[in-house]
């Protein structure tokens, strides 16, 4: 069933203000959110529950956007130094339009928590692949260079906000790739 043009408006500003405001307080209320969006908090209600479920909800589109972004970065067949750029600069909107954190909600989610460990190993596939092919040293800690990428992601995201996705991408790919890559 498709929903009216009114209601997909009403839906992703729920969703959006809801990830916001529950990344700056996990205890905001839902009347907040319905306010904060511009929709009836019954609207809301009608929707989701509890905030449980409007949370799930959230964590659902950020797991969406994140796919969206591993799928267009092309990992497996790219160019390493092609689909970095393409990823970080896919992935820095998509940390800022959802800035919460999916890890902690996920580990009461099993098949939510399945699917961004799906994720999270192909960008680890990835960066084994740019370590094989020489772009990354090999004799770091293993996960260093994965931690290194997602704070540089993070930092860029949240720390940078009026820096526009692609000079955020090409900040990160030239600190990265020099921070960690081979010289």
């Amino acid at each position: 069933m498709t929903m009216r043009a009114d209601a997909t408006r009403n839906l992703n500003a729920v969703l959006r203000t809801g990830a916001r405001l529950l990344a700056g307080d996990p205890t905001v209320s839902m009347a907040t959110i319905a306010t904060t969006a511009g929709v009836d908090r019954r609207t809301v209600y009608r929707r989701f529950a509890t905030r449980e479920a409007l949370l799930a909800a959230v964590f659902q589109a950020k797991l969406d956007s994140a796919e969206q972004v591993l799928d267009a970065a092309r990992l497996e067949e790219a160019p390493v130094a092609v689909a970095l750029h393409r990823y970080v600069e896919g992935i820095v909107p998509v940390s800022r339009e959802w800035p919460l954190d999916v890890r902690r909600m996920m580990r009461a989610d099993p098949v939510a928590n399945e699917r961004r460990e799906t994720q999270s190993r192909r960008l680890d596939v990835f960066l084994d692949r740019a370590t094989a092919e020489g772009l990354l040293r090999a004799d770091l800690a293993e996960g260093w260079t994965r931690r290194v990428l997602d704070q540089l992601v993070d930092s860029v995201a949240h720390d940078f906000p009026r820096l526009d996705p692609p000079q955020a991408a090409d900040l990160v790919v030239a600190t990265f790739l020099d921070g960690v890559g081979r010289h």
